[in-house]
């Protein structure tokens, strides 16, 4: 009975094991399955690709006929263009510093509160890790008027970090989720090597930089990237604290200078822009989405 019970409940479906043996049923849902993949593809590289058209096409082609591939050919000068005429070099190395600080204060920040909470566990850590949590539900818009106010004059000095890099780095290293994230991973390392080390003699730096960094890597490695990605598309905060034009990366810089450029050249900057997030994701796409499943984990 039971066997019988299992079995209808495997054929439970849209389409029983029944129809997909008729030829005519298997065809229809080949096609339909065709269909989905064409239109995710459409839907998900199509942008992209338009963009390498319309970065390598003539202004005028892209007034004319947007859609059209190269109909005057490939403008591969463009490149070249937007890489002297904008500066387009100039904006991706501000891009990269902005990116690459941001990862070092990120690591720094997350590792060490994640080593707080998950293995020296204050008394207080409880609460600590409910006011962490709590800034989850606070919405980004509704903190960025203290934290520019906090930028323009750090509480307690005179000091002011608009227009340097420390105004981008510096919340940015202040990520709950991250936190978060990293803590459930260090609470899965053993702790009997923990004790092991401490009984050998290892005092708290020396258990957090050779036991919990060394087994820590995948996250770190998931962290970092996502750490990257997210520097190198942010618009809002950049615009707002580095108003000095040499400065500012190309997610800002690209809309200041559209009024003074070609279309063409202002499309081949965007792709200029988007290679390396793009080159990015292709190769660690498997830690992107390995960090996609563990945010799943720890908002569900």
């Amino acid at each position: 009975m039971r066997r019988q019970v299992r079995s209808d409940s495997d054929e439970r479906s849209i389409i029983s094991v029944a129809d997909l043996r008729q030829p005519r049923v298997r065809r229809t849902l080949r096609g339909v399955q065709g269909l989905i993949l064409v239109g995710l593809v459409v839907v998900g590289a199509g942008p992209l690709l338009w963009l390498v058209m319309a970065g390598l096409s003539t202004t005028q082609d892209l007034i004319t006929d947007p859609l059209a591939w190269f109909p005057s050919g490939v403008q591969w000068h463009n490149l070249a263009d937007a890489w002297t005429r904008i500066e387009i070099g100039k904006y991706l190395g501000n891009t990269a510093i902005i990116a690459l600080g941001c990862l070092v204060a990120n690591l720094l920040v997350t590792t060490t509160s994640a080593y707080l909470l998950s293995i020296l566990r204050p008394r207080w850590g409880g609460v600590l890790s409910g006011a962490i949590l709590a800034t989850l539900f606070v919405p980004s818009v509704i903190a960025l008027v203290p934290l520019y106010l906090t930028v323009v004059r750090v509480p307690g000095t005179n000091i002011s970090l608009l227009n340097t890099f420390w105004a981008v780095w510096l919340p940015s290293a202040a990520n709950a989720f991250n936190i978060l994230v990293v803590r459930r991973f260090f609470d899965a390392i053993p702790r009997e090597t923990i004790e092991a080390a401490q009984i050998d003699g290892a005092g708290v730096v020396r258990v957090f930089w050779q036991i919990v960094l060394p087994f820590s890597k995948p996250i770190l490695g998931v962290i970092s990237i996502m750490a990257v990605l997210g520097a190198w598309k942010d618009f809002l905060w950049p615009k707002l604290v580095l108003q000095d034009p040499t400065m500012q990366p190309i997610s800002v810089a690209l809309p200041r200078v559209e009024a003074t450029t070609e279309l063409s050249l202002q499309m081949a900057g965007m792709l200029l822009g988007m290679l390396i997030p793009v080159i990015l994701f292709l190769v660690f796409q498997r830690q992107i989405l390995k960090g996609v499943s563990m945010s799943g984990s720890v908002k569900g």
